[in-house]
């Protein structure tokens, strides 16, 4: 089954904010076809199913810093009036019981799943760190050099890859020794 919406594509539109996976207002509102002031209408229309573990207003701070990194129109030209909210994953399953229409359910859906398998993924991180700290415990020292070679494996994926663009000092050494060679 073709999916509307690519799980990739959800998966960037999910961020952490205080703490929690969230989805913003605007975000959805593209997923689900509709403008965002519409989202927002409808769930201002059914605010007791959006308790505070469900949906928040970023502070101004937050919606700030947001701002910056979606390079948004600035407040009174053209942009919002207002912080954005945001949605957990209990909001997001919340407001398909108030868009109805088709779209929206099978957003609801791909979404709901990406949920799941973002949780999984972070599961199994986990549970594979406690079985190499539990087998780690269970067996002498002779083990010591594979449990450290497997922990190194691990760090790895978490180091920042190497910055993408032109750095200059690294060309001119580069283009020296080229040059002297030739």
């Amino acid at each position: 089954m073709k999916s509307i919406v690519p799980l990739e594509i959800i998966e960037k539109k999910i961020l952490l904010i205080r703490g929690q996976k969230v989805m913003i207002d605007s975000d959805l509102a593209g997923l689900y076809g509709v403008q965002t002031k519409v989202l927002v209408q409808a769930v201002k229309r059914n605010i007791n199913r959006f308790p505070p573990d469900f949906m928040f207003q970023m502070s101004a701070g937050e919606s700030e810093l947001l701002r910056s990194q979606t390079v948004t129109s600035k407040p009174g030209r053209g942009g919002r009036r207002t912080a954005p909210y945001v949605f957990t994953e209990q909001g997001v399953a919340m407001l398909s019981s108030i868009l109805n229409s088709k779209r929206a359910i099978e957003v609801n859906i791909q979404i709901m799943r990406t949920f799941t398998k973002l949780r999984e993924m972070i599961a199994t991180h986990k549970d594979l760190v406690r079985k190499l700290d539990a087998l780690e415990k269970k067996y002498d020292e002779q083990f010591q050099i594979v449990f450290e070679a497997i922990r190194q494996i691990i760090e790895v994926e978490e180091k920042p890859k190497r910055q993408i663009g032109f750095i200059a000092k690294e060309s001119k050494a580069r283009y020296r020794t080229t040059a002297r060679k030739a």
